[in-house]
């Protein structure tokens, strides 16, 4: 004779019950009142009152973004800039089956070249993506960067901070693009474009102008059939809506946001004619599980993190920056001008707690746009930026920076050197580019100027691991990171659903607790 189990009433009972993601959870009350099971034969004698179905993670977002990319999870860890989002970090999240981009923006090609050899040798065959971001004062590093990439093979990339196309984000597209043998196009290169415009994102979401094409055409970059196929696929094949996130951002809230970038794909793509249709993804503010829930909610086909992976260990960050970090609260971030896009006002997301950054580089901006040169700035005032914020003369920064962009781009000192504004303009990125990597470096003595890219998910994701073993630096994994955030977000989503139906949980059992990715089972992680 088999023994019925009892439902679970207790907090501690009800959390085990509901973290059982792969079995349906049903809410009943009977002669001693409510409880919750996952097994249907304790529902026997008892009245139902709200079910959920089995929801493990990867039922979470589209099941296609997990086709296209080869992975096991619809979840994302974003390009961090300077190798933030180091080899290391890409290759522990390949090899764990998510999503990863390398932080190839703000590195010199040849760094670049050495780290996607890195990954490919550490995890061959396995997806990852590498980042380009837009550089509308040294296309030669755009240029760089989609070389490379076509020469390792790598069959994704991640574009970030566009204001329009240029011809080398179409070029990456296009020169993947082949017949399928079957009528259709298959699309070697997967394009996931970070917009938080609609006006940029629908450029994107379109086959790629025609004149961009024709001269990719012309200059031998793509085969006149790959011209013809363009004209059937997006641009992209996944537009990452970004909210209020680090480094690049319009802080735009998320809710408002990803609604908006789905009607207008819907809108655009509808009786289009094309072959594939874009997803959507959310980015900027996923430090949680209930914010990562609230996405796929929302529609989300997938999420991307970015701040909370720049704790990690894996993340090429110093461990004194780590170590502010994982102090900040969900308030300690602030603007600041960004260094690739200082002429056009553009501004990054920062951390504010522990570091001066955002004041200073602000102040190099008011005397940028005040100042038609370095020779116009005041005395007093030029002697007050040498001996608080560079702590040299302006003269010797102007060396280092000739000597900067004569392995990089040399086009750039040509440009300036008959324009003092432009002059002007490259001694004050001198200071907002090395910022950043005072802080990878951990420079003792620049603690105060480290520029730090954090959005308010960093606070969100301290409080959420607070008391929890993530609490710890050295336990902050990616791969910990990632699998309890889509793991936490399968949790809030089904809370969720018992909280439609009218169930009112007990706070103790609402919430997931991180737990050790390491609890490995014969199908993943989980």
């Amino acid at each position: 004779m088999t023994t019925r189990l009892e439902p679970a009433r207790e907090a501690g009972e009800l959390y085990d019950t509901l973290t059982a993601l792969d079995r349906p959870v049903f809410v009943l009350r009977d002669e001693r009142g409510l409880g919750a099971t996952n097994d249907e034969d304790v529902l026997a004698g008892a009245r139902l009152l709200a079910a959920a179905p089995p929801l493990s993670p990867d039922r979470l977002g589209s099941p296609g973004f997990l086709a296209d990319h080869g992975v096991a999870h619809p979840y994302m860890a974003g390009a961090m800039a300077n190798g933030i989002a180091s080899a290391d970090l890409v290759v522990a999240l390949a090899t764990a089956g998510f999503l990863a981009s390398f932080g190839a923006a703000g590195l010199v090609p040849a760094r670049v070249d050495a780290a996607l050899a890195d990954i490919t040798r550490r995890a061959p065959g396995l997806p990852f993506a590498c980042n380009l971001i837009h550089s509308p004062s040294e296309p030669a590093m755009e240029r760089a960067t989609v070389d490379l990439c076509l020469r390792h093979g790598v069959r994704c990339v991640e574009a970030s901070a566009f204001l329009d196309l240029t011809p080398e984000v179409v070029r990456y597209r296009l020169a993947g693009l082949a017949p399928d043998g079957r009528g259709g196009v298959r699309i070697g290169n997967r394009l996931v474009a970070k917009v938080s415009r609609p006006e940029v994102a629908e450029r994107f979401l379109r086959p790629p102008p025609e004149a961009l094409v024709r001269g990719l055409v012309e200059r031998g970059a793509i085969s006149a059939e790959q011209a013809e196929l363009a004209k059937r696929v997006p641009l992209a094949d996944d537009l990452t809506a970004e909210a209020d996130s680090g480094g690049h951002t319009d802080r735009r809230p998320l809710p408002v946001l990803l609604p908006e970038l789905i009607a207008l794909r819907d809108r655009v793509q509808r009786g289009a004619g094309l072959v594939s249709r874009t997803r959507v993804g959310a980015a900027g503010g996923i430090g949680t599980p209930a914010a990562a829930a609230a996405a796929f909610t929302t529609g989300a086909d997938y999420v991307v993190t970015g701040s909370v992976n720049q704790a990690s260990a894996e993340a090429g960050q110093s461990p004194a920056t780590k170590r502010l970090l994982a102090t900040a609260g969900a308030a300690d971030c602030a603007m600041a001008p960004s260094a690739d896009m200082f002429e056009m006002g553009v501004e990054v997301q920062v951390l504010q707690r522990g570091t001066m950054f955002a004041s200073r580089a602000r102040r190099l901006y008011e005397t940028y746009r005040e100042h038609a040169g370095i020779e116009d700035i005041p005395v007093d005032d030029r002697a007050a930026l040498e001996e608080r914020i560079f702590r040299r003369p302006l003269a010797d920064v102007w060396e280092d920076t000739v000597r900067f962009f004569r392995e990089r781009d040399p086009a750039q000192i040509a440009r300036a050197e008959n324009d003092p504004k432009r002059r002007m303009a490259l001694v004050f990125r001198w200071y907002l580019g090395l910022s950043s990597g005072w802080s990878t470096a951990g420079a003792p003595d620049r603690v105060t100027d480290y520029q730090v890219w954090c959005g308010p998910a960093m606070g969100a994701f301290n409080d959420w691991v607070a008391g929890t073993y993530l609490a710890a630096l050295e336990n902050r994994s990616v791969v910990d990171i990632a699998v309890n955030l889509v793991r936490g977000a399968a949790f809030a989503a089904r809370v969720g659903q018992l909280r439609l139906s009218g169930v009112r949980l007990p706070a103790a059992c609402a919430t997931y607790r991180p737990t050790p990715a390491r609890r490995a089972s014969g199908t993943g992680w989980w």
